[in-house]
């Protein structure tokens, strides 16, 4: 699980997106706060990534600047659901590529 906490700058997104590719399955994002959902303040700025989502894909936003407890502890339930339901589905409610068949 990788929860993006903060601004992205175009500096720091190819990184991001590497860590991210190198992480082994399952692989969950959390955004956290309004710089990472969205940008903040700070999205008509030229260096900023306006919302981590435009680079990776993202399972559950906590929104908030900063955010309340009360928004956190719902985002990680439910990313906790999300992880029950992938789990209990066997990884069906997740975007993944279809296997090429050999036949």
């Amino acid at each position: 699980m990788i929860m993006v906490c903060g601004t992205i700058t175009n500096k720091m997104a190819p990184v991001l997106k590497r860590l991210y590719d190198q992480m082994p399955d399952p692989k969950y994002v959390v955004a956290v706060g309004g710089c990472a959902v969205s940008g903040g303040p700070f999205k008509k700025s030229y260096h900023v990534v306006n919302g981590v989502d435009k680079i990776l894909p993202v399972d559950v936003y906590i929104p908030g600047c900063p955010p309340r407890p009360e928004a956190f502890y719902y985002g990680m339930m439910q990313l906790q659901r999300k992880v029950k339901i992938e789990k209990f589905f066997g990884g069906v409610n997740r975007k993944e590529p279809k296997p090429d068949s050999d036949e």
